[in-house]
């Protein structure tokens, strides 16, 4: 049975403070924790007999097993599964240097914990190693996000750093964001190095960094000129865009 202070402590972490005082995060999934287990140190792991009759050795500094009403006390989720994990939060160190090399996306102000969680889960599939957010964005360590990011979490870095001055440093290297004024995507040479800009979900990306963009972009709805909604989803212009850099990288234009 799981003890009340421990259900407690587990939902606790659904509270940013909370988990910025405890340097910890939340996992819950059979799929989710069973993938991020390896790649994060493990406090606490709570979960059903069966589930880790699957997994092995399980590496963690608790190991609890309970049954399916103890997991749905200490869930987040509308619909549980056999596992939860409490995991360390990991000290990444930003090394700007290779950044010059890298293709890296930046989010300026993204505030919906899915969508955050999507992006890095994009960043993942398409090779993308550091993802760099503005201070104001959703934390990479809420619950939401974590789900949202399927494991892309333990292999995409996630920093959080001032934006404007962050460009400052490297005038030398292209910078993209996506516009409504922008050059058709499908039309540009994009480089396989160099920074690409997302912005808010309501309000795009904010006048001070805008103006640090050299090559606005523009996606194209199809056919083009006719009436169609406004603009889409950030997560999903991000693949759109990713996808394209790639495309190109892979078979040059």
């Amino acid at each position: 049975m799981l003890g009340k202070n421990k259900i407690k402590f587990i939902r606790s972490l659904e509270n940013k403070k909370q988990r910025a005082e405890s340097g910890l995060f939340l996992a819950e999934g059979n799929k989710l924790v069973a993938d991020i287990l390896p790649f994060f140190e493990c406090e606490l792991l709570v979960a059903q007999s069966s589930w880790m009759a699957t997994q092995g050795d399980i590496k963690a500094k608790e190991l609890l097993a309970v049954d399916e009403e103890d997991i749905k006390k200490a869930s987040l989720l509308k619909t549980p599964q056999d596992v939860i994990a409490v995991f360390v939060q990991p000290a990444n160190h930003l090394d700007k240097e290779l950044l010059k090399n890298e293709l890296t996306l930046i989010l300026d102000g993204i505030q919906d914990p899915g969508n955050l969680g999507t992006i890095i889960r994009l960043a993942d599939w398409f090779g993308i190693k550091n993802l760099i957010c503005s201070p104001d964005t959703a934390d990479v360590y809420n619950p939401k996000t974590v789900q949202a990011s399927m494991g892309g979490i333990a292999h995409v870095k996630v920093f959080y750093e001032s934006l404007p001055d962050l460009l400052d440093e490297w005038q030398d290297i292209p910078v993209y964001g996506t516009f409504l004024d922008g050059k058709t995507i499908y039309q540009e040479k994009l480089a396989s190095t160099g920074f690409i800009v997302m912005g808010n979900e309501g309000k795009g990306i904010r006048p001070a960094l805008a103006k640090r963009i050299t090559n606005r972009l523009y996606i194209p709805n199809f056919p083009p000129g006719t009436e169609s909604t406004e603009s889409l989803n950030v997560a999903v212009a991000t693949a759109v865009i990713c996808a394209e850099f790639r495309r190109q990288q892979i078979y040059a234009v």
